[in-house]
């Protein structure tokens, strides 16, 4: 979804590839946190707490080939896709130290920010597809 003028196809390509991956990785974590909130079963949190670093290794390419592309002159929406994604991947990041500790002391945080990355996430996502629909169909 990239603005493609000027920009490597393999880049775009390999960002269109690997930038809904994390959000998936995050959002199964947070189901897991609230799964473990219900029933207390460790084995949930141990697993949320995997998710949240697959994710985080997944989010890293994505994000510099976004960051390349910020500084090529990238429009406004993936300007605030970026920052919001990124904003996200740094709770992620702390979320991840959380989820590091006992898992009786992962619950309210944990699931806290584990829900605030995946509505940042979403937010990012949905005002960027919103934005390059209404660009592509000539109402800027």
């Amino acid at each position: 979804m990239l603005h493609t003028s000027g920009k490597s196809l393999f880049g775009v390509t390999l960002y269109a590839l690997l930038e809904p991956l994390p959000l998936g990785f995050f959002f199964a974590a947070w189901l897991f946190d609230i799964i473990y909130l219900q029933t207390a079963v460790i084995m949930w949190t141990k697993s949320a707490s995997w998710l949240i670093a697959i994710g985080l290794v997944l989010a890293i390419l994505p994000r510099l080939i976004s960051l390349i592309y910020l500084f090529r002159g990238a429009r406004p929406n993936e300007k605030t896709h970026f920052w919001l994604s990124l904003l996200a991947i740094v709770l992620a990041v702390v979320n991840a130290f959380i989820h590091s500790r006992d898992a009786y002391a992962v619950v309210p945080l944990g699931v806290t920010l584990s829900t605030l990355v995946v509505l940042l996430l979403l937010i990012a996502n949905v005002q960027w597809v919103l934005r390059d629909r209404r660009v592509q169909g000539g109402r800027v």
